[in-house]
């Protein structure tokens, strides 16, 4: 995917070891000197083999959201860019791609990254906890499958990249229930129907704007295209989510520059890639 945007992803960085609380079993990053995220950090970022990172699902305890409030970069001791925890979700991140460019002369120019690539669920909004389990136990719970997901083990299975998948590990672990068909086949297609409603389930949040978008995302995306970078949003979850997301919460003109490439539309869905 990202060779069609003719554009080099940079290697993660180590995650940064999480300090706990022994009273309230919270985790919480690391403190450090902190600066805003602009267009020219993501510039030295690019320079520096530095990109956005998405922390953990905080292990699905319950975690203190409300100081992430802004997309920053983080320095590292040596003063130079350092990895950021964005957010929850399995390894999901939003990266800060190298771009090509030479300035007059051949000289590397310190210029913008080519591109900028984000993760959907916990990058663009955070959706996992209140967005897509919700929407997995009001589709349980329609078809009467005596099926529930509580938080911690919603943070297990987030393990399991890709809706369908992580219903069908689920189900062969702990056994199918009783309205479930008795061949693959069929359970296949019961799989299938189950995610399609759990969509317009979760598409129905979206489009009422009771998952709002990250502070600092529509800014970033805006400096972003404005600047003529590229933006492209890579995510495991359908296309049609994906899609309501990018258009419902930034709007029909960004949706419009931003090219989306979900898990429908590979044959096998990370961490494979």
């Amino acid at each position: 995917m990202c060779g069609e945007l003719g554009i080099e992803i940079i290697a993660p960085h180590q995650q940064p070891q999480r300090a706990r609380c022994p009273q309230t079993h919270h985790s919480f990053p690391p403190k450090r000197n902190h600066r805003r995220f602009t267009m020219a950090a993501a510039a030295a970022a690019a320079a520096s083999s530095t990109l956005l990172r998405a922390s953990n699902f905080s292990s699905a305890r319950p975690v203190l959201r409300s100081a992430v409030g802004h997309c920053i970069l983080p320095r590292s001791a040596g003063g130079s860019a350092a990895p950021i925890c964005t957010r929850s979700g399995s390894r999901r991140r939003a990266a800060v791609v190298r771009a090509s460019a030479t300035g007059a002369g051949g000289a590397p120019a310190a210029a913008l990254p080519a591109a900028l690539l984000f993760d959907c669920d916990g990058v663009l909004v955070d959706t996992e906890k209140d967005g897509h389990r919700i929407s997995f136990n009001e589709t349980f719970a329609e078809k009467e499958l005596g099926v529930s997901w509580d938080v911690e083990l919603y943070g297990e299975l987030l393990k399991i990249g890709g809706g369908k998948e992580r219903m069908t590990a689920y189900f062969n672990k702990t056994g199918w229930p009783a309205k479930a068909p008795k061949t693959d086949e069929e359970r296949k297609e019961f799989i299938a129907s189950l995610h399609k409603r759990k969509t317009e389930l979760f598409m129905a949040l979206i489009e009422k704007k009771l998952l709002p978008l990250r502070p600092g995302v529509q800014r970033l995306i805006d400096e972003a295209l404005g600047k003529g970078v590229k933006v492209a949003v890579c995510s495991t979850s359908n296309e049609k989510a994906v899609s309501a997301i990018v258009s419902c919460l930034l709007g029909l003109d960004r949706a419009e520059k931003i090219t989306i490439f979900a898990g429908d539309v590979v044959p096998r869905k990370k961490p494979d890639p």
